[in-house]
């Protein structure tokens, strides 16, 4: 309206603490999923699709009341319907509410499933975190034994090693079970409330609270106290001092190199005996790329019938800078060059039949009637940048002819081929390794 003044709009950013996966990024990320896929299915990991979102009552129950997670981190949000809801602050306790709901317990003797994709938290944005991230994790229900905890360690290397991720380091620890942690509980506190006065700010209640969760504080009064504080691994039971000595062993001899860091507790209440993390030197304070640990009281405490169990999880936004981004051997096959409006509508039939008999191509973004068309000097330029390995002509006296040319970008050689039988000849040129027809 005349006298009206324009209010410009605002310009729209992201929320703090997320990102926009790029390219080539993007590509990274799916990759390190695909390569993950390929290395658990030879473990006999099957992949489980969870969502996004959960009943807040499945968090609190798993992970820990008094944990930094539930306490500080999660998103939660009560729906139209007054029932309270979360976004997943981590893959494990989904997996289980799985497992127990779907009595995947009744179909086989043990169960390997993996899964990936993003987790909520919000914590303070920092280098290597943020409030949307990218796990992938694997977790194993039904087998007790410390051998399956070394195979779990070893699949997790291997996956490293074909990542081409160096520099890693897999530290491991026992964090008791319910018949010797408690006792450990008691002497960690002891300690603590002697030294109540060199704990951060945020861990002095959290003596009596949860003494463990201090050994997991990464600030540095916590981790100097931590350091002189009781020993998990020389206060355990016989049967946690055996499984652990045997899971050592096991790691030996699959060859997996580790280091006993008797300060790893997790960072979640339901861990027990085995807990490990893959740590690496290049990301600063904020380094464990992978952790994970063994949780054989949670299936039954969840409602289900006593299952022993253990996973881990992958931070794949700290991976993929170690990684770096990673160039897929894509090429396009085919660009198609058009000379004039009498090329138009066969080059689209002829860009449509290739697409579906598995040719990829592609072609410059021009219309007939819409601005003046390239040249085919340009649009060679344009298949040279796209990187395509033919340039197919359509238009001009060979097109009077019925026909096409076919020009190959790395020999520099072109021929003439009828128009009606191109699209079976182009696919044999693109199956073929020395890009014959006759292959």
């Amino acid at each position: 309206m005349k006298g009206m003044k324009k209010v410009a709009c605002p310009r729209l950013t992201l929320l703090s603490g997320f990102k926009d996966i790029l390219p080539p990024d993007g590509s990274s990320l799916r990759l390190i999923e695909e390569k993950a896929k390929s290395v658990f299915e030879k473990y006999g990991f099957d992949e489980i699709y969870l969502p996004l979102l959960e009943k807040t009552e499945l968090f609190l129950r798993s992970i820990g009341e008094t944990t930094e997670i539930v306490e500080k981190q999660m998103y939660t949000f009560e729906d139209s319907d007054g029932e309270s809801l979360t976004l997943r602050p981590e893959g494990t306790a989904s997996i289980v509410r799985a497992y127990i709901e779907h009595s995947l317990f009744q179909k086989e003797p043990y169960t390997k499933l993996w899964y990936s994709g993003p987790m909520f938290r919000h914590e303070r944005p920092q280098k290597g975190r943020f409030r949307q991230f990218y796990q992938v994790g694997a977790e194993v229900f039904g087998l007790e034994g410390p051998l399956i905890d070394a195979e779990l360690l070893d699949m997790l290397m291997q996956f490293f090693e074909e990542l081409g991720v160096k520099g890693l380091e897999v530290q491991v620890n026992s964090l008791g079970c319910k018949k010797c942690r408690p006792e450990y509980t008691k002497k960690l506190a002891s300690f603590f409330k002697k030294n109540v006065k060199g704990l951060c700010e945020d861990h002095k209640k959290k003596v009596t609270l949860n003494p463990l969760r201090i050994m997991d504080c990464k600030k540095d009064p916590c981790r100097e106290l931590s350091s002189r504080a009781p020993s998990i691994p020389e206060n355990l039971c016989q049967d946690c001092n055996r499984h652990f000595e045997d899971f050592k062993g096991n790691l030996r001899a699959l060859e997996v190199p580790f280091v006993v860091n008797a300060r790893i507790v997790r960072g979640l209440d339901y861990y027990t005996r085995t807990a490990f993390e893959v740590i690496s030197k290049g990301l600063g304070a904020q380094n464990a790329v992978a952790a994970g640990g063994r949780y054989d009281d949670l299936v039954g405490e969840m409602g289900g019938p006593a299952t022993p169990a253990i996973g881990f999880a992958i931070g794949v936004d700290r991976l993929l800078s170690l990684v770096g981004p990673i160039k897929e051997k894509r090429r396009l096959e085919v660009f198609v060059a058009i000379l004039g409006e009498d090329g138009y509508s066969k080059a689209m039939v002829l860009i449509h039949q290739l697409r579906r008999s598995g040719v990829s191509a592609e072609r410059d973004n021009w219309r007939p009637g819409v601005g003046k068309a390239p040249s085919l000097k340009s649009q060679m330029r344009r298949a040279e940048k796209l990187g395509a390995r033919y340039v197919v002509i359509v238009g001009g006296e060979e097109l009077k002819r019925q026909n096409i040319v076919i020009r190959d970008m790395e020999k520099k050689e072109q021929q003439e081929i009828e128009l009606t039988i191109c699209v079976d000849y182009i696919r044999k040129l693109t199956q073929s390794p020395s890009g014959s027809p006759g292959d």
